[in-house]
Formats: structure tokens, sequence, C-alpha cells
């Protein structure tokens, strides 16, 4: 019996909505951000690294968002059509919003910080009357980001989305996505994020996020606790993260399967929840959970995740070295093969480079 089911008949598999921006990442590691002179310009945003990774998976996906009238927006949104993303409801901004920008240091392998600039947004521009209802219906999942009900009118836009969701059958996957510089007061984020919540059929975040969730409701509870409260609402699935010590998905059928991360040196700190979360979605998507195949689905995003961490950049191919006790994870065939002792596992057309490759 399958807990969570998705239309493999829909023209998209997926869409996205929420936020894209702009990201500058130090080319020089381990060194504080005032001595780094250089910076590599990425698009980021959660909701578009989810969109992208789960277009180089294959998958045929969609975005619902808006960005600024100006180069940068059009930088963004040329670069999601390039990955294969379909951007016919990415909307232009009319009233000089901004695409937000994030600067990141990494002054040591144990740290990294953020320091982002969100003022009058382009993303939180999206208007309910953007939000169509037959694109909606033509996805079997939407990914709607928590970021998005930041503010108005980019709330009832979501929340607009995933009621046409929950009416049209297509499931919508709520990831939390808690940036607390989006939003002006506790109880307020409390509020918007328990209302997309009792709309969503699966639901992820950290620990700390269901706390801020769960803020004026049900404050103070423990992770079977939490999940249970949600499951009793509307979800089919809770993904609960813990980050180091790993993470749990909880079930309507009273089952938990938990999941330990894979340590890796890192040569990258910024990107792995988005490859955590990219992973989550294409596979749900990918089949339905069901039988006795729930734990290998919990092992690919943890591993994923762990591999963005090696490779230095959520943009590179990502290679498992066989015989390593994880290439079991990555079934050879799906992406092509470079040499006898790597597999490729995800490359932006299908095939390995050896000299892009980040490896064990």
């Amino acid at each position: 019996m399958s807990i969570v089911s998705f239309d493999r008949d829909r023209l998209l598999d997926m869409i996205a909505l929420g936020r894209i921006a702009i990201d500058f990442n130090p080319e020089e590691y381990c060194k504080p951000w005032s001595e780094c002179s250089s910076f590599k310009r990425y698009v980021g945003g959660s909701p578009a690294n989810i969109a992208v990774g789960a277009a180089r998976l294959g998958k045929k996906v969609g975005f619902l968002g808006c960005v600024s009238n100006d180069v940068m927006g059009t930088c963004c949104k040329d670069f999601l059509e390039q990955e294969k993303v379909d951007v016919s409801h990415i909307f232009t901004a009319q009233h000089g919003e901004s695409m937000p920008l994030a600067f990141t240091q990494v002054p040591s392998p144990e740290e990294s910080s953020l320091v982002m600039y969100r003022n009058h947004a382009a993303d939180l521009a999206l208007t309910a009357q953007q939000v169509d209802k037959e694109y909606v219906q033509s996805a079997g999942m939407i990914v709607i980001s928590g970021t998005a009900l930041a503010a108005s009118p980019s709330r009832e836009a979501a929340l607009k989305a995933a009621l046409l969701a929950r009416k049209a059958g297509t499931v919508v996957v709520f990831d939390i996505d808690y940036r607390g510089y989006t939003w002006k007061d506790a109880e307020e984020i409390s509020v918007y994020y328990t209302l997309m919540g009792r709309m969503s059929d699966i639901i992820m975040g950290s620990r700390e996020e269901y706390d801020i969730m769960d803020a004026v409701l049900a404050p103070g509870m423990e992770d079977r606790q939490t999940a249970d409260r949600w499951l009793g609402e509307n979800a089919k699935i809770v993904v609960i993260k813990h980050g180091r010590q790993g993470s749990d998905a909880y079930t309507g059928e009273g089952e938990c399967y938990h999941v330990q991360p894979f340590p890796v040196k890192a040569a990258e700190m910024v990107m792995p929840a988005a490859f955590y979360a990219h992973y989550w979605k294409v596979f749900r998507s990918m089949n339905a959970w069901n039988g006795a195949a729930h734990q290998r689905p919990c092992l690919w995003p943890v591993t994923a995740a762990a591999v963005s961490c090696l490779t230095g950049s959520s943009w590179k191919p990502l290679y498992i070295k066989k015989n390593s006790g994880m290439e079991r994870l990555f079934p050879e065939g799906k992406a092509g093969t470079e040499d006898a002792k790597y597999t490729c596992i995800c490359s932006a057309d299908g095939r390995a480079r050896r000299k892009r490759a980040g490896r064990f």
C-alpha cells in the first residue's frame, strides 16, 4: 500500500514555488570574509536549487516565482531555462524589487556563515493572481518554501497554490526553510507555517524549524509528538533533520526510519541542505513510498548532501567511489560511468567528466 502516490501522467513531475537568489561564494576557503578578494556568482535560493537538481536528475520541472526587472533577474531566469526548468510562470516584478543577494564565508573547515540582503526582495512580489490553476494542476507535486510565507503578496500566492494543489490531487511538499532575517516576529511565523503545514502531504524541516512552527499551538514537543501532531492533520510523511545526528522520517503507518549522516571532510558547507532537499523530492516523485524499500530512499538525500560538501559546489557532477560502502545506494546505468573506479550519480547532461568531478 502506498503512503504517498504521484500522478505520473501529469505534464510536469514537480513545480517549485519560492525564491530565486544570487549567491556570491568565496573562491578562497579558510579565510575570513574581509580577507577574501574574489567571489564566484551562482544562482541560488533553496527552491531554485531544488528545481535545478530535479531537472538534472531527469525530472520535468516547473517554477512559480518572481524576479527583478533588471539584468540580475534576467540572468537567473535564463539560467533556469538553460537547466531545462520551465520558466513560463516566473514573473518580473514591476515596482523596483531587487534580487536577494547572499554573500558567504567559510573561515574554517568547521564554520560557514551567510550575509543576506533581502530588502524589497523580488521573490516576495509573487501575487495570488499569478498562481494559475491549470499550471498547478499540471504537476504531480508542488514544493513550497516556507520563506514564501514571510510577507504579502507572496504568502497569499503560496497558500493559494497549496489550496489548488490539494483540490487537484497534486502532492504538496512543505519545505519549512526558515530564514530568520525575512520574518518580523515569532508568532507570525508559527501562524503561517501552521496554515501551510495543515495542507501538506510531506513536511520537511530541522528540529529547530518544527519548534518555530509549533510555537503557538504545541510548544515543547519531542520528535515523536511532533510527527504525530502533523500526521494527525494531513501529512503522510514527516521528516525531521538533526544535522550530524541524522534524519528521521515518520509515516502515517506509525513507522520511523532513521538515517545517520555520512561523515566527510567538507570542501563546502553552504549547499548541503538544498542538495538534501532536491534529492528527497526527486526520489519521492520517482517512486511511491511503499513496500520494503522505505529505508533506501532515506539514504539518497543524506548521501547527496555529504557528497555536495565534498565536491565544493552543488552544481558539479557527483561521483561515488566503488567499493567504498556507499556505491550500493547508486545503481549504475542511471547517469553512466566514467571508469572502473567511479560511478557518476548526477551530472548536468548525464555523462561523467573527470576534470569536474568531486571524488572520495
